[in-house]
């Protein structure tokens, strides 16, 4: 077989591992996005969705990894072509990590709606916090899709506001508790909740730095910001 067909199966099998890596993102954040609606809603209904899509994300995982592997035993891939395919493995595993905090997100929001959805405790916010999540989990995968370093370091250095969410939600939080000790259950419950949100975007936040990896070559997981700008230069 010449090495130009050759080359052409590769870059095939690549594009396919690829696209079926966004596919699986696109569920997650369909999950998220459903979770959204029924925190909003309260709605019962749409947390058995996303829960019954749980098992979708896990065999998309198991599926791309095996072909991942299948690839890189037959094809024994170097430089770049290498770097791709274990950055897609790391997404891929952040996307199913993405998916169980989707499912827990979900089954706090039945918990709370079936603790009654006290109207006096702030779940709004949690809203808020979770479309920026998933506006960032989009960002990132946009960023894997195009191979575009400078957008995944954007998504880095944008995760502070997440973590700041998360922040200021538990000082409002304890304030209500302390105000009302009835509301510590509801409150310690939409707290998990809020914290579940904050792990989306460090997963968005890992993806980012797998793009980085295969446009630079350069490792910048739990780097400074000066060290990943020197990456991007």
């Amino acid at each position: 077989m010449s090495e130009k067909l050759l080359s052409s199966q590769f870059e095939a099998e690549l594009a396919h591992a690829t696209a079926r890596m966004l596919e699986m993102g696109g569920l997650v954040e369909s999950q998220l996005r459903q979770c959204i609606y029924a925190l909003h809603h309260l709605s019962l209904e749409t947390v058995q969705q996303v829960l019954q899509q749980e098992a979708l994300v896990n065999n998309f995982e198991v599926e791309i990894d095996y072909e991942i592997t299948s690839t890189m035993s037959r094809r024994q891939p170097t430089a770049r072509d290498l770097r791709l395919l274990v950055a897609l493995s790391r997404v891929v595993m952040n996307l199913e990590r993405v998916g169980d905090k989707a499912a827990r997100i979900a089954k706090l929001i039945r918990a709370h709606i079936q603790a009654g959805a006290p109207r006096a405790l702030p779940s709004g916010d949690l809203e808020s916090s979770l479309s920026y999540a998933i506006e960032q989990l989009h960002q990132t995968l946009d960023a894997f899709a195009r191979l575009d370093a400078h957008a995944a370091n954007t998504v880095i250095n944008s995760d502070d506001r997440l973590d700041e969410d998360y922040a200021g939600y538990t000082r409002k939080l304890i304030t209500y508790m302390m105000e009302d000790p009835r509301t510590i259950g509801s409150s310690l419950n939409l707290l998990f909740l809020a914290k579940a949100i904050e792990r989306v975007g460090d997963h968005a936040k890992n993806i980012a730095e797998a793009t980085i990896y295969v446009v630079k070559g350069a490792d910048v997981r739990h780097a400074s910001e000066e060290e990943r700008k020197s990456a991007l230069q």
